[in-house]
């Protein structure tokens, strides 16, 4: 019994150019995804009701524009990594 929370941090890499990246931020509760931010999409989307009002809210404060610098310093950052394995 009790609860389960997870947060998904993923780094899509399409090509080895590096406009192909992709960033993907997800928060799942009760392995219910609630709310997702995704770096092509920029900005968070809900996806129940509680993450719907956490969205509106992410959107709107500092926590977005932390969310939108993700990519450069986590995935373009790491992509020569990535692609040198």
């Amino acid at each position: 019994d009790g609860y389960f929370e997870q947060v998904v941090r993923q780094c899509r890499y399409s090509s080895k150019d590096l406009q192909g990246i992709e960033f993907i931020d997800s928060y799942v509760f009760n392995k219910v995804e609630d709310i997702r931010f995704n770096s092509t999409v920029g900005k968070y989307v809900g996806y129940t009701e509680h993450g719907v009002y956490n969205a509106e809210a992410w959107n709107k404060g500092p926590v977005l524009a932390q969310e939108l610098g993700e990519l450069e310093r986590v995935c373009k950052g790491n992509a020569p990594i990535y692609y040198s394995a």
